[in-house]
């Protein structure tokens, strides 16, 4: 039986396209149950055109109601895992104490941890970065390593062309993840 997964996600969804080809080619054997977005964001069409269900759960201006809002949600849906993929929110330790929540971090953790982790590369003058899967905590970007892929920062690159090239090694990076996830159950 597959293990039941949701995705979480905000933004165009090229790691959650990327898992749901798999799934769907059936080189993952895993079920996801749905997509969840807190943002009208081009990744729910994405979704949609892969037959993947979808909720649409924006933030309000009461971010506590939000938080059980999410969690009601996602417990509804019974999953084995929770997996972050560009989900541009912190979940509340809550969340983190209830699932099993993975995410894919775009530095090789634990440097340069947050949102704007490639900039910050750059602006450290790293010669390397890379991607990061960790298990989610109560911190940000401080959950325990999983899996990591280096990728060499060129001379001159810039922020914009950085990024793509690290989030085609993140691509990768989170299906063997899931894989070993699917296969053998471990994370």
């Amino acid at each position: 039986m597959s293990k039941r997964i949701v995705l979480l996600a905000s933004g165009t969804g090229s790691l959650a396209k990327k898992i749901m080809e798999e799934v769907g080619s059936g080189a993952l054997d895993l079920e996801i149950v749905s997509l969840l977005s807190d943002k009208q964001a081009p990744v729910l069409e994405v979704a949609a055109q892969h037959g993947v269900p979808t909720i649409y759960l924006p933030v309000g201006k009461d971010r506590a109601l939000w938080n059980s809002q999410l969690i009601e949600t996602i417990a509804g849906l019974n999953p084995n895992l929770v997996v972050s993929v560009g989900f541009m929110r912190i979940v509340s330790p809550e969340f983190v104490d209830r699932f099993i929540v993975i995410n894919t971090h775009p530095s090789l953790l634990p440097l340069f941890p947050g949102a704007h982790a490639v900039r910050d590369a750059l602006a450290a003058g790293a010669a390397v970065t890379g991607s990061t899967v960790h298990r989610v905590d109560a911190g940000v970007d401080t959950g325990p390593i999983i899996a990591q892929r280096q990728v060499a920062i060129r001379p001159g690159a810039n922020e914009e062309d950085l990024h793509e090239e690290i989030k085609i090694v993140e691509r990768a990076l989170i299906v063997e993840v899931l894989q070993k996830y699917a296969t053998e159950g471990i994370l």
